[in-house]
């Protein structure tokens, strides 16, 4: 395994962020509040109904073992290239780069996702209660502007920034899940059958879960910021499994604790009837007008949070592709100032102008066709990935053990393997579902993630041909 300095004028900023500023950044990501008032009410409609919070701990725990490999691995390699990174180190660097493409895509797809959604809720917002009628796009441009500042700065202004709007939205809704609990739940009390075998498992646990797994994407960002980080042998390990435990707690106790408001034999209905309002009405009900008009304030800032989180890790694959020579070398420029990836930024707030523009001009529906496209797509790539990097710690660890036992080197990453091609069969099974559409355009999503990671393989063996000094540093650890 390679590596090389960098030095803090020619790199990222060295000993940036600490423990409290990565989980921000990936809890951000991961959007709770969009999580429970976007995903939960298709979740209950469409999966396992009652069984929805039992589902997010099924998750949660799968992604707790993928950790423990993640984690291992993350203490011999830093570099803000991640996933790539390990991927390279495990199963060579063609796939390596194969895979920074697909993740390359899949978070620039979650992000433009996003931004739809943000215009989306805005446009609807000031409607009703204005009655003027801003075009979407015009709310996503003014965000793009916004998140360009943000990610040009140094990156403790991203963690000071994402860290309060992540306190804010978590207090909203834990705010409800508690007047929730005080009022001594629904018509039939408290039970904890929502996370019973029986009510997990019931039939519809895996469209469930592909709503489920969407909203846990973001987790594995941690390692991104490893080259910023302070102590990152000890702080990226720390930070992963704290995100995991922290978003799946908040998940599942949420998700059960508007079961219990509604009913465990009504939620489902309730969810069907009036999903865009599962969520409001009972803070209506429970907590009154304002506290229901400052959780839609915060549904946006929640979204502009996970779209920042997104861009700086975006900046960051092309940062490192570019350092690397996989990519265009300017991309591996950072600002003297702000010691951030001005030139990626730059790039990735182009595309996300085109993007959003291109959409506009077409008259694409934002939330039938942005967001729900694009989410699929993004979901696919993510999980795509994440099982590539399970596959690579095992590779990884068999030419050398190191450190690491043998439930963190081969146990553990070997289940996510299987666990995530499973899910990854389910997604792409129910691909209609999750995006909301039989276009043959959709369905193929898969092969179009594939012909992505097939040019990123192209380009890593087209290096080794043109510089091979260059292709043998590819996804060196940076010290």
């Amino acid at each position: 395994m390679n590596e090389i300095s960098s030095q803090p004028h020619e790199g990222l900023s060295k000993n940036a962020v600490g423990l409290p500023q990565i989980v921000f950044f990936v809890v951000a990501a991961a959007a709770p509040l969009t999580a429970m008032v976007g995903a939960t009410p298709a979740a209950f409609s469409l999966g396992n109904g009652a069984g929805v919070p039992g589902a997010f701990v099924l998750a949660g725990v799968m992604y707790l073992i993928f950790s423990m490999g993640y984690a291992a691995m993350s203490r011999h390699i830093s570099n803000a290239g991640a996933f790539y990174a390990y991927i390279a180190n495990g199963l060579g660097a063609p796939l390596g780069v194969g895979g920074a493409f697909v993740a390359i895509a899949a978070y620039n797809a979650v992000q433009i996702a996003i931004y739809s959604m943000f215009g989306f809720f805005l446009n609807n917002g000031i409607a009703q209660h204005y009655g003027i009628d801003i075009p979407w796009w015009a709310f996503a441009l003014a965000c793009i502007a916004i998140v360009h500042f943000c990610g040009a700065r140094h990156i403790e202004f991203s963690g000071r920034l994402l860290g309060m709007l992540m306190i804010c939205e978590i207090a909203i809704v834990t705010l409800l899940d508690l007047a929730i609990v005080v009022k001594g739940g629904g018509p039939g009390g408290f039970s904890a059958k929502p996370f019973s075998p029986a009510a997990v498992f019931s039939p519809g646990l895996g469209t469930a879960l592909v709503f489920v797994l969407g909203s846990y994407m973001g987790f594995e960002a941690t390692a991104i910021f490893s080259e910023e980080a302070r102590n990152p042998k000890v702080t990226i390990p720390r930070a992963t499994y704290l995100a995991v435990m922290l978003i799946m707690a908040f998940y599942a106790f949420s998700a059960w604790a508007i079961v219990e408001a509604w009913g465990e034999h009504q939620i489902v209905a309730q969810a069907t009837k009036d999903p865009a309002n599962l969520w409001f009405a009972m803070s209506d009900k429970l907590l009154g007008k304002v506290a229901t008009d400052t959780m839609n304030v915060l549904l946006v800032t929640s979204l502009f949070a996970a779209i920042l989180s997104f861009h700086n890790t975006i900046t960051r694959y092309f940062y490192a592709m570019g350092r690397e020579g996989v990519l265009w070398s300017k991309l591996g420029h950072t600002c003297p100032t702000y010691q951030c990836p001005d030139v990626a930024g730059k790039l990735q707030t182009l595309i996300a102008l085109v993007i959003v523009i291109g959409s506009a001009l077409l008259r694409l529906d934002p939330f039938a066709i942005v967001f729900s496209w694009m989410s699929a797509l993004a979901t696919i790539g993510i999980i795509a990935v994440q099982m590539l990097v399970a596959a690579s710690v095992i590779a990884f660890f068999a030419r050398d053990h190191r450190d690491a036992g043998l439930m963190h080197r081969l146990i553990a990453p070997a289940i996510s393997v299987i666990a995530l091609g499973a899910c990854l069969v389910l997604v792409i099974r129910n691909l209609s579902v999750l995006s909301g559409s039989d276009s043959k355009l959709v369905a193929l999503f898969p092969y179009f993630l594939l012909a992505i990671g097939a040019s990123g393989v192209c380009a890593a063996y087209r290096l080794r041909r043109k510089d091979p000094g260059l292709y043998a540093g590819l996804g060196r650890a940076v010290q």
